[in-house]
């Protein structure tokens, strides 16, 4: 049991009946090798929906790994995936800046990734033509509002804590795709402003959408290593027991909402 197991699952907990089975995988894209993990509840009676989650800007770690866990535990198949590409990860937010930086240079780069991840998930037998969501913390809530932006084959795309400021075109008229957005209402790196233009502009396509503000929540709010970070490296991240629960409780009524 890690760290985060400790913390997060003493917070948030866990169902003592499921049989959750990790594994990890490997995928190709443009001939480099893809670092993914997979969960599910091995109890469970197949085909079941999917649900991709992608890294904060520190790669395929620890953390997101307990959250493709704890989705498992709800009864989805859940695939970390990897958006840097032979699992590559870091503790330093210099070095996971430039990870972020590069890994989006290439927008059409990025969708390939993700999208390769999708197909692997899709083509699993326990999800075999289920519907896929896709969650993202930090830089993997903008990442998965970005492929619902682009129109990629999703039910619905959650960000906590992500950027909402578009990274090409907005999200188009007509769009079918559930979007539920977790921001910290305290977070300098998603100022006021960006909330607004994110509303207009879901507003603006008729989107079906939600946006929960937490008072007081900083950047990062649902890791519980974001306090250690901040003290280390001083920058303006911190934990929020209180919007981690309700973001994830309201997570888990979306998805069943989206999937029904």
């Amino acid at each position: 049991m890690n760290r985060y197991t400790l913390l997060v699952g003493a917070v948030i907990g866990f169902s003592s009946q499921a049989a959750v089975v990790t594994e990890p995988l490997t995928y190709q894209v443009d001939g480099q090798e893809f670092k993914g993990y997979l969960a599910f509840d091995d109890s469970l009676a197949s085909p079941v929906p999917g649900v991709l989650v992608v890294h904060e800007w520190w790669g395929q770690n620890d953390y997101v790994r307990l959250r493709a866990e704890m989705l498992a535990e709800l009864g989805y198949v859940a695939l970390a995936l990897d958006m840097y590409g032979d699992g590559k990860q870091t503790g330093h937010p210099e070095e996971a800046g430039a990870f972020a930086k590069a890994s989006l240079a290439s927008l059409p780069l990025a969708e390939r990734r993700f999208n390769a991840a999708r197909e692997v998930l899709a083509g699993h037998p326990r999800v075999a033509g289920s519907p896929i969501a896709a969650v993202g913390y930090c830089y993997g809530g903008g990442v998965v509002l970005h492929m619902a932006r682009s129109g990629a084959p999703l039910a619905a795309v959650a960000s906590f804590h992500g950027s909402l400021t578009p990274k090409a075109d907005p999200l188009p008229a007509g769009s079918n795709i559930r979007i539920a957005v977790f921001n910290g209402a305290a977070d300098p790196m998603v100022p006021g402003e960006q909330v607004a233009a994110f509303r207009q502009e879901m507003d603006a396509a008729q989107a079906d959408y939600l946006l929960v503000n937490y008072p007081g929540a900083l950047h990062a709010f649902t890791n519980p290593d974001a306090d250690r970070v901040a003290a280390e490296f001083n920058i303006p991240v911190g934990y929020n027991q209180a919007a981690d629960q309700d973001s994830w409780r309201r997570l888990q009524d979306f998805l069943q909402d989206s999937f029904e």
